[in-house]
This record gives structure tokens, C-alpha cells and sequence, in this order.
């Protein structure tokens, strides 16, 4: 058991880490879009901003399972194969796009107008008021964002095992509930229970830090 659930281990981690660092890249592009374009923008965009914020809310209504499923056309094109940790990567990197691209773009938009408006004052431009008052001022609920993201790719992941994705989600599956085996529900649950408290506890350090 110590080395199948091990091996599971480290391939939810390889996913987790893969999808997270793609998913914040990716997601970061239409949260500044979003952002600059809102109404209370630094570029007012009606039009942007409505058809953005649509397709951003419709990916977000997908239940990942259905999303996994829908996209496999799209994975076998990236990754050669639907199946494996490598093809999980995928769609949970489609899946957190969108959510992390909505919880950075509600990070940049809480930021004090009061502070923008002093920037302006000042003669900066749109860029220099975007990474240097927008941005700056957000990093930290950005990271509040980036963690809670973590720890639902973590489930996801769990959820992308029972496709073929590998993991403690396939174990769970094959050994825990095909087989009849408890010890493996068990220890499988245990370990997705560590992983989370570590990364929030994490977070938490992290954050306060920067704060």
C-alpha cells in the first residue's frame, strides 16, 4: 500500500503543481482585460467587458466531470492521449482559467479608488497605475485567490482519477471501491485532508507575510 499510495501522491502533486502554474499564467491575461475594461475601468469597454465576462461565467458553470469529458478532443491534441496524469493537466488547467481569472479580477478591483485616483493626480499612466497600484495592492488577496484555487484542483484532481487521470483519485477507485478495499478509502481521504490543511497553512504564513 505504502508505494502505490505514494506513487498516487506524487502524481497529484505533478498535476496540482502543472495546472496551477498554467491555470494563474493563463487566467491572468482576462483578469487584467476584465479589469481595465469594467466600467470603473482605466479603459471602459461595455462591449469587451460583457462578451469576456460571458465566456468566463459559462466555462465556470461546467461541472468538471462533464468538462473533462467535453474537452477530450482538445486533450488528446495537447497531450497525445485523454488518459494519464500528463492528459489531466488539461482539463483542470481549462477548469481553473476561468475561476482564478474571476478571483484575480475581483482582487484588482477592490483596490482603493482613492489610492488610483492619487496615482493619477500624480501624472502616472494607465500602465504604471495597472503593475504599480492595481497589482501591487492586490498581490495579497491574489494569493488568498491562488491557494484557495490549490485546493480545489486538489478535489478536481481526485475527480479527474476516476477518468484515467491517476492519482489518489484512481486509487480511491481501483483499490478503495472496486476491490471493496477500506484502508485505501481511508488513507486516501487522510492524505487529500494533509494536503489541504499543509497548502492553507501555507497560504496563511504566506500571507500574512506579504500583508
Amino acid at each position: 500500500m505504502f508505494e502505490i499510495i505514494l506513487k498516487a501522491s506524487q502524481q497529484t502533486l505533478y498535476m496540482v503543481f502543472f495546472s496551477t502554474l498554467f491555470s494563474v499564467i493563463l487566467g491572468f491575461i482576462p483578469a487584467i482585460i476584465l479589469t481595465l475594461t469594467a466600467p470603473d475601468g482605466l479603459k471602459p469597454n461595455k462591449i469587451v467587458y460583457e462578451v469576456l465576462s460571458f465566456i468566463v461565467n459559462v466555462f465556470r458553470s461546467f461541472p468538471f466531470v462533464i468538462l473533462m469529458v467535453i474537452i477530450i478532443p482538445l486533450t488528446r491534441l495537447i497531450a497525445g492521449t485523454s488518459i494519464g496524469t500528463n492528459a489531466a493537466i488539461v482539463p483542470l488547467t481549462v477548469c481553473a482559467i476561468p475561476f482564478i481569472a474571476r478571483v484575480f479580477e475581483t482582487s484588482l478591483r477592490e483596490t482603493n479608488p482613492g489610492v488610483i485616483e492619487a496615482a493619477k493626480s500624480f501624472g502616472a499612466s494607465d500602465w504604471q497605475i495597472l503593475f504599480r497600484v492595481y497589482i501591487k495592492e492586490s498581490v495579497p488577496r491574489m494569493i488568498n485567490g491562488i491557494i484557495l484555487l490549490i485546493i480545489n484542483l486538489l478535489g478536481y484532481s481526485a475527480m479527474a482519477g476516476t477518468l484515467g487521470g491517476g492519482g489518489i483519485g484512481d486509487i480511491a477507485i481501483r483499490y478503495g471501491y472496486q476491490k471493496y478495499s477500506t484502508p485505501y478509502l481511508v488513507v486516501c481521504s487522510l492524505i487529500l485532508i494533509v494536503f489541504v490543511q499543509l497548502v492553507q497553512s501555507i497560504g496563511n504564513y504566506i500571507y500574512k507575510k506579504i500583508s
